[in-house]
């Protein structure tokens, strides 16, 4: 199935991957051959990827997996932690294998035209689903300011997230105490005092969330989140997903992960 952006922006493509290869101790990169969707795909939104071998075997569910890489004349990217059989078959993929995939879906990251700065606040593999928002911001000529948290050093996948933006990054961690809230609310506070930024961003972690959410409310900055969420059919159909969002009137609603997000505006989430 493929009708092609013209009817329905969704496409069911078995793509070629390029390049198949671990990052740090935990996480896996793949790179895929797929032009047209890349350059059509959104910071923020996903696909649902097969997750069998070359052989054909593994699980029988999709995975919902954030988009790493996109955009015109690059790679379709995915890069995700390994974890359990779905993704274990991910990474034994190797260059020349092919990929089923369905996407790109869901709603993405939204930029302002007048925006000249921004400010991401990432957590472990939440940092794969910012790490195009950078690249789109940069070729904006927004400045990216971001903080990524990791449990050590070995876990963090800094030129991974930054690729090309020249983002001015700072890293926290788990080891040594500075990935405590207490600790990133000041790092946070410090930066917002010295350059205000025009909107703030995050995902991967539910106490930075808060954080982030409480301080930019405080600020009357602007922000947005992608949310994490298990998904049966990514499609909207199945209602796995559902999540309560604050609605603009200030009702609680239960929207899908995967058709009205994944990403929501940072005041309206809810913790989870």
């Amino acid at each position: 199935m493929d009708t092609g952006p013209a009817d329905f922006p969704v496409a069911e493509r078995a793509a070629r991957v390029l390049d198949s290869a671990p990052v740090g101790r935990r996480y896996h990169r793949l790179l895929l051959d797929a032009p047209d969707l890349s350059a059509r795909s959104r910071p923020g939104q996903f696909f649902h990827l097969l997750c069998r071998d070359a052989g054909g075997q593994g699980p029988y569910l999709r995975r919902p997996m954030s988009i790493w890489r996109c955009g015109p004349d690059q790679p379709l990217g995915f890069l995700f932690h390994v974890k359990g059989r779905g993704t274990a078959a991910l990474a034994a993929l190797r260059a020349g294998d092919r990929l089923s995939m369905v996407g790109p879906l869901g709603q993405g990251f939204v930029l302002a035209p007048d925006w000249r700065r921004i400010l991401i606040l990432a957590r472990g593999v939440g940092l794969a689903t910012l790490a195009p928002l950078t690249e789109a911001a940069a070729a904006r000529g927004i400045a990216v300011r971001a903080v990524l948290s990791a449990q050590d050093p070995a876990d963090l996948m800094q030129a991974e997230f930054a690729g090309a933006s020249g983002a001015a990054i700072t890293a926290v961690f788990d080891s040594d105490g500075g990935s405590a809230v207490p600790a990133v609310e000041a790092l946070l506070r410090q930066d917002v005092a010295q350059a205000r930024p025009d909107a703030v961003f995050t995902c991967g972690s539910n106490r930075l969330f808060m954080l982030l959410q409480r301080l930019a409310a405080e600020q009357g900055i602007p922000g947005q989140i992608a949310l994490e969420q298990q998904m049966g059919c990514g499609l909207g159909m199945c209602f796995c997903c559902v999540r309560q969002v604050r609605g603009e009137d200030g009702t609680v609603q239960n929207l899908r992960v995967c058709t009205e997000g994944p990403v929501f505006d940072l005041q309206a989430a809810l913790a989870w």
